[in-house]
């Protein structure tokens, strides 16, 4: 005996039905609610105030991993590059270090690398090198063992100067990345 197609999806809808009923089908009387139990803490109605003293105190203490957790006195937060450079110098690698050491041990801890550059460029140029500049800065962080979920990396190009001035000592100051806790 030959089926046709409709008298085949007929036969699977129909198997399926009676699956999903079965699979509703349950033993489990819900007539009656379940027990609920009622209990007064300890030290609650016996006027003490010393809630949870006696045989069922914990010794175990609550402790704030991040509280507390500061850079060691000294340490830079500012990293200066050369003209048109986003290369994290020799002279900044001690800086860098002490931060991606200190985010290594305060894991909660979190910080923001801010790129800035000098006036000279294009508005557009100087966003996207500020953007390369706290990118190294944080790529240097990540590879010293500091976490990806720490570090937030952006650019401010040359809105947020350091120095004014339209000499090399202004302008140096003004090519850096800044690390500032969040």
């Amino acid at each position: 005996m030959k089926m046709t197609q409709p008298k085949m999806r007929l036969g699977a809808m129909a198997a399926v039905a009676v699956l999903w009923l079965a699979g509703c089908a349950s033993g489990v009387k819900l007539d009656n609610p379940a027990p609920v139990e009622t209990r007064t803490p300890a030290g609650v109605g016996a006027g003490t105030g010393n809630a949870g003293a006696g045989a069922g105190e914990s010794s175990v203490k609550t402790v704030d991993l991040g509280a507390g957790a500061t850079l060691p006195a000294g340490v830079g937060r500012v990293v200066y590059f050369d003209f048109d450079s986003f290369v994290v110098k020799d002279e900044f690698r001690g800086v860098v270090e002490s931060h991606a050491k200190f985010l290594g041990a305060n894991r909660a801890k979190r910080i923001l690398v801010e790129g800035h550059t000098d006036e000279r460029g294009g508005r557009e140029y100087n966003l996207a090198l500020g953007q390369k500049r706290s990118e190294a800065v944080q790529k240097s962080l990540l590879l010293l063992g500091a976490a990806e979920n720490q570090i937030e990396a952006v650019s401010f190009g040359e809105e947020r100067p350091a120095a004014t001035g339209s000499d090399e000592a202004a302008w140096a100051k003004n090519r850096r990345a800044e690390l500032k806790d969040r």
